[in-house]
């Protein structure tokens, strides 16, 4: 099939790259002229503007849209539906909020235009490995662009699914990414202990090896770890400030609406949060407080 790509971020231009290996005929578009350039060197048609990616594509068209999640997504695809016509479809791959995909085809559908909700898993390994693809929206759709993702996909029937009407992939790659929180969060815990475990001297890369194989907590993340651990298990080069980039936090917030208890993974993006603290507040009253109950030494600013 024929897809127009929006945007050429690492993801987006990996997309765009499997998508021509499987065959697809991609025209891409990005604000930086450089990832044109590169995206055309692996065989895309490049664009310069919204309009010339619409007009280079067949209709009914299909474009996916891969920019920051917020303002910029609203913005394209506010744009888009100005210059689509009805049967076309858009199809937002990024990390939006599932309430505003489903806001998104109710808006959409007074012009006939199809919106599809794509949540994409994979980072820079999508490429090689495949991406793992939560998607919502209309079965009609869905099935149009389905060569596509069956490409995009690890294997045209692993590793991406129809999950639901529009809103519902989103919502469920969000809870996706809040379950990774938990997941890395306890990974970090682990092998912070056993680094504090001088007596034993532990070689950390040595053992997310051995847990890489056989053992019941072995996963991609663990592979990642191992791979990090490799060259200095120290990790010297590293500060230890972690981002969030959103989806921990509405599965939280999605978790106080529905009542439902979620506390590793409240606790895993409240530890991001500290992790950006170069000085603790909240530590300081703790001590502050030890000492004038019990008298308990205190250290100072200065020492």
């Amino acid at each position: 099939m024929e897809i127009g790509m929006i945007g050429l971020g690492k993801m987006g231009a990996n997309m765009t790259t499997r998508l021509l290996r499987g065959g697809h005929r991609v025209v891409v578009y990005d604000l930086k002229e450089a990832a044109i350039l590169t995206a055309e060197e692996q065989g895309a048609e490049g664009a310069h503007t919204l309009e010339q990616v619409l007009s280079s594509l067949d209709a009914p068209r299909a474009v996916w849209v891969m920019v920051p999640a917020g303002s910029p997504t609203e913005s394209t695809v506010a744009e888009l539906a100005e210059l689509l016509s009805p049967g076309d479809i858009i199809i937002d791959g990024g990390n939006s909020n599932y309430k505003d995909s489903t806001r998104r085809p109710v808006e959409l559908g007074q012009k006939g235009i199809y919106f599809v909700d794509v949540g994409t898993s994979g980072g820079v390994w999508g490429l090689s490995e495949g991406y793992s693809m939560m998607v919502g929206g209309e079965k009609k759709a869905v099935e149009r662009i389905r060569p596509a993702l069956e490409t995009l996909a690890p294997a045209a029937d692993k590793g991406w699914g129809h999950v639901g009407p529009s809103g519902a992939g989103h919502f469920v790659k969000m809870v996706h990414n809040g379950i990774e929180y938990g997941l890395m969060q306890a990974f970090a815990e682990g092998f912070e202990i056993m680094r504090a475990k001088d007596d034993f001297d532990l070689d950390l890369h040595q053992v997310a090896e051995i847990w890489r194989y056989g053992s019941v907590v072995r996963s991609w993340l663990l592979d990642l770890t191992a791979y990090a651990l490799a060259d200095d298990q120290d990790l010297n080069e590293i500060k230890g400030w972690v981002a969030d980039s959103g989806e921990g936090r509405w599965t939280v917030f999605e978790a106080v609406d529905l009542d439902v208890p979620a506390p590793v993974i409240t606790l895993a993006l409240q530890s991001r949060f500290v992790s950006r603290q170069d000085e603790s507040y909240a530590a300081k009253i703790l001590a502050a407080m030890r000492n004038q109950f019990g008298g308990h030494a205190v250290k100072k600013s200065s020492d």
